[in-house]
């Protein structure tokens, strides 16, 4: 697929998209204006902002037709191979972390993804690596269990068991 072509078919898929979410807004009967007494109804924000995409799709559609834009003439391909290599690695590894958050959880999930992701596929050093083998899922959990006590999938009950000594420990000492 060409950059033009590309560029064609992106201005005509967030047009569409636009006008169903302005669709949904409308016919779920969201207010779209000011509420007495309220402020601005449950459907301002999503259906304007709707709107303003939509025009902003329009305009790129309409340059695109004109062929001000050097993407609207540009005949090269949108995503060179290797990039798209990158891309549906990436996308499959993300597939894969989340299927294995429902098996072995979020924090084993998160080091093997990070493992896979910044070693194999970045190809940093072993010491960056690890710090973020070891330093993502400490974060998350920090971040999510601590800090916002919102808790993530932790797996078969084998692996919750683990985490849930970790939580005994931590409501205990500290």
């Amino acid at each position: 697929m060409t950059t033009r072509t590309a560029e064609l078919l992106m201005g005509f898929a967030t047009l569409l998209v636009s006008l169903g979410l302005m669709w949904n807004v409308w016919s779920d009967g969201l207010r779209i204006d000011w509420v007495d007494g309220r402020g601005p109804g449950a459907g301002v924000w999503p259906f304007w902002l709707s709107l303003g995409m939509a025009l902003a799709s329009l305009a790129t559609i309409i340059r695109w037709f004109q062929g001000k834009t050097p993407e609207s003439q540009s005949l090269e391909p949108y995503i060179a191979r290797e990039t798209m290599f990158l891309v549906v690695v990436s996308a499959v590894s993300i597939l894969v972390l989340l299927l294995l958050m429902t098996i072995i959880g979020t924090y084993l999930s998160l080091m093997a993804f990070m493992l896979f992701y910044v070693r194999f596929l970045g190809r940093h050093s072993w010491g960056t690596t690890m710090a973020f083998v070891i330093g993502t899922p400490i974060f998350v959990y920090l971040l999510f269990e601590v800090a916002l006590t919102k808790y993530l999938p932790k797996g078969w009950p084998i692996f919750e068991e683990g985490f849930l000594w970790l939580d005994n420990f931590r409501w205990q000492y500290f």
